[in-house]
């Protein structure tokens, strides 16, 4: 589990095949220095585990489903990529909960530099949108935002400058492909109104609620 608060930016250094999938090789200016093979990393918001890592990159296996269902296997050259590490048992939850699995992709729609932020526009798959809400929050390529309009697939996010900086949000232009999580609670909340909605079906089926 991750929070969406990105710990440092990497570079894509290699992406090379490998069997159906892909090994994802990024540099880092400096390493973490108490890393573990075996390990989950956020990359972009996908949740990998890290394979091999030296002083100077991390290396991570790709799934063909991974590479099919984000950006990862698109990326250019010298991409920014997002690096978060697993949240550990007493760490701080500052953005909100991320799990690293992404829902869909979508792509920027618009960049606008305000006075003292950047306004951020993405539109993102129609079938995500029941669960997106105005100032609920939202992961795009693994960076906790809070969503301050929404309309049709167009969602709009204000950015501080410290996160923009921090962040591969720098990069983006319109058209680039971005990974979307939405927020797991409203994937649980549908979850469990499916299932009263099939149980109230069930008993009046059963005659039960009739007068």
């Amino acid at each position: 589990m991750f929070t969406g608060i990105v710990q440092k930016v990497g570079r894509l250094k290699n992406l090379t095949r490998k069997g159906k999938g892909f090994e994802l090789e990024v540099l880092v200016d400096e390493n973490w220095g108490d890393l573990q093979i075996g390990e989950s990393i956020a990359v972009n918001g996908v949740c990998l585990t890290l394979t091999r890592f030296s002083s100077d990159s991390i290396i991570f296996d790709v799934s063909p489903e991974t590479a099919t269902k984000s950006t990862l296997s698109r990326l250019p050259a010298n991409s920014l990529l997002n690096l978060e590490r697993a949240l550990r048992p007493g760490d701080r939850l500052g953005g909100h909960i991320v799990l690293g699995h992404v829902d869909g992709i979508g792509n920027v729609a618009f960049v606008k530099k305000e006075t003292d932020f950047y306004r951020f526009g993405f539109r993102i798959p129609e079938n995500l949108l029941k669960y997106v809400a105005v100032k609920g929050s939202i992961s795009i390529d693994g960076i906790s935002l809070t969503v301050a309009t929404k309309q049709h697939s167009l969602i709009e996010v204000a950015v501080i400058p410290h996160t923009f900086s921090n962040t591969n949000l720098r990069q983006l232009k319109p058209s680039d492909k971005v990974n979307v999580e939405v927020d797991v609670i409203a994937r649980y909340l549908e979850s469990l109104l499916n299932k009263e909605e099939g149980l109230y079906g069930k008993l009046a089926e059963w005659g039960f609620g009739k007068d």
